[in-house]
């Protein structure tokens, strides 16, 4: 179905999937070595970890399209880690852009990070079950 509602054909979605995938996993790894730059580094490691996160949901939609994209991202399922995430992400600009607060920056930063994990996880068949018992057990 997916096939027949593009014009592009598998293998320049796969190649689209993974040049997007690579260009977050760059901008990742690029924040992570822009943080310890004096008194900028902390707001550009949090812009550039942001991108990198959007780019790397942006290159699922390459594989599946953007319509189905956004309906499974938004399934019961998953409704409320989407929700975190895409909130970590815009509260993480807004902090470093707007508030100009590079602690607040980092704390979302890291919730961004196990927001999203659990939205990623949430893929996997019985993914976050296992997680949840993993938790429990090391806590207990």
């Amino acid at each position: 179905q997916v096939i027949d509602s593009t014009s592009l054909s598998w293998g320049t979605r796969v190649k689209g999937f993974i040049a997007c995938f690579a260009i977050g996993c760059l901008c990742s790894i690029l924040g992570s070595c822009l943080l310890w730059i004096p008194k900028k580094g902390l707001v550009l490691f949090a812009v550039f970890y942001t991108l990198g996160n959007i780019a790397s949901i942006g290159s699922t939609m390459f594989l599946m399209g953007p319509m189905k994209q956004l309906q499974r991202m938004f399934e019961p399922t998953r409704l409320i880690a989407t929700i975190v995430m895409l909130l970590c992400l815009i509260l993480t600009l807004c902090s470093a852009f707007w508030w100009r607060k590079a602690g607040l920056a980092l704390l979302f930063c890291i919730l961004q990070f196990f927001a999203m994990a659990w939205y990623s996880i949430s893929f996997i068949p019985y993914a976050r079950d296992a997680v949840k018992k993993c938790v429990s057990v090391c806590l207990s």
